[in-house]
């Protein structure tokens, strides 16, 4: 077998093997296979696409390039979640707890972030002395012993993929639909879980900008873990605003604190309940929707959902009084307000530019090798429908830089519209993409 024909084979529309598609993940993740000759095979697949059966097959190559997580030991059905990404989406932290206290396992490798602000372990990084680097035994066994752990990924799971990420990213072969959908799915599938739950945004804030695009993405990860043996759904969300109001990592764990103590922005809540009602439902512990959201409902009031994120803490080093006191969290050294000069309705605000304020304050990477300020980022004041007077707050910068700080309030000030009429609330829920269908609502 020979990679000038799979290139061929691809670039004349044919649909490609198993096998071919084994022998190239294989070939380029061992070095035998130079990147001028994948890049061909990426811009092909571009072009000509592929199908159901190509998307699985390349997902699960991908997945079996590195180490694959058995998640045996662990009883129960264990479900995963997982977000396209957003500006504000610290909904694991809101979710896995609750889900964890509901009776259903956690067990959740995540990432780092890249751009705006950190991902869920560069936030779980913010509570002192928080562990994410747990041996797969310590891993399993947190499971066991308190129903959560969450972790940061090995640097051998689905090496492939990284490798064809880096690849796609300079040779403009990001934006194809299977391979966005067997990126993200070979990483969920080698973490081992049963089930799958995947949280689809849409809006400036997000990489798909437009409701079409989420739920093609959607459909095509739903299809690749039905496919390959696991039970996935996906809910379409919106990101055309910041999601709560925190935009920053320590601002976003103590977000999701208040959200635990039924005190957190309502669209987080109500988020974090879709989620987890999938979940459940997922992993047999609710028999609907309306019965997870109950359930889940009363582990926020009983103040169980917080306690399994104190007991999550406290079994992976970090200090949980500052669950009980957030004040003991790392703050930044001056607040800057951003007032309003106009008056009205919030008609939009520009997501991604919010979240790029967040990244100039330093709450956030441009490259991998950057570093982190936890304690910076924004607090959104006033969102889309919302009413705003003349010398009111827009939002409060929390900076560590003056410098910083006044760029990052003329970036804010420019991602607002407003209107002098009333402005309807955008839908946070979009839709429901399952094995069996989509409902769009």
């Amino acid at each position: 077998m020979r990679m000038y024909d799979i290139i061929k084979s691809k670039r004349d529309g044919r649909e490609l093997t198993a096998r071919e598609i084994e022998f190239f993940i294989e070939g380029y993740t061992r070095g035998d296979i130079p990147d001028y000759q994948v890049s061909a095979l990426m811009m092909a697949i571009f072009f000509r696409k592929m199908n159901k059966e190509e998307t699985a097959n390349l997902t699960m190559a991908m997945a079996r390039s590195g180490d694959m997580l058995d998640l045996a030991p662990i009883d129960g059905i264990k479900v995963d979640k997982h977000s396209t990404g957003g500006v504000g989406d610290k909904t694991t932290l809101v979710v896995a707890p609750l889900v964890a206290a509901s009776g259903v396992p956690v067990a959740k490798m995540s990432g780092r972030g890249l751009d705006h602000t950190g991902g869920t372990i560069d936030k779980l990084e913010g509570i002192p002395g928080f562990n994410v680097s747990m041996t797969i035994q310590q891993f399993i066994s947190n499971v066991n012993k308190t129903g959560i752990a969450i972790s940061a990924q090995t640097g051998n799971l689905a090496p492939a993929d990284k490798k064809l990420y880096a690849l796609r990213d300079v040779t403009a072969t990001v934006d194809n639909m299977s391979l966005i959908a067997s990126s993200v799915m070979s990483k969920k599938i080698a973490s081992g879980a049963d089930a799958i739950v995947l949280d689809v945004k849409s809006g400036s804030g997000a990489f798909m900008k437009d409701d079409q695009s989420a739920f093609e993405l959607a459909r095509e990860m739903v299809e690749i873990g039905s496919n390959v043996g696991r039970r996935t759904v996906a809910v379409v969300t919106d990101m055309s605003q910041p999601l709560g109001n925190a935009v920053g990592n320590v601002l976003e764990v103590i977000e999701a604190i208040d959200t635990l103590r039924g005190e957190g922005p309502q669209d987080l809540k109500e988020l974090s309940l879709a989620l987890g009602a999938q979940m459940l439902l997922l992993g047999r512990r609710a028999n609907s929707i309306e019965e997870g959201r109950n359930m889940l409902e009363e582990l926020i009031k009983s103040g169980k959902g917080l306690e399994k994120l104190k007991e999550m803490v406290e079994a992976q080093g970090g200090d949980a009084s500052c669950i009980e006191d957030t004040s003991r969290l790392k703050k930044a050294n001056f607040k800057l307000a951003v007032i309003s000069e106009w008056e009205g309705y919030v008609e939009s605000i520009a997501a991604d530019e919010i979240g790029r304020a967040a990244l100039v304050l330093g709450a956030g990477r441009e490259t991998k090798e950057s570093k982190i300020d936890i304690s910076v980022g924004v607090l959104v004041h006033k969102k889309i429908g919302d009413r705003i007077d003349k010398g009111e707050m827009l939002a409060t910068i929390h900076a560590n830089d003056m410098q910083r700080a006044q760029e990052a309030r003329q970036i804010i000030m420019s991602a607002y519209g407003i209107s002098g009429g009333i402005v309807e609330k955008p839908k946070l829920i979009k839709g429901i993409v399952a094995s069996d269908g989509i409902s769009v609502f």
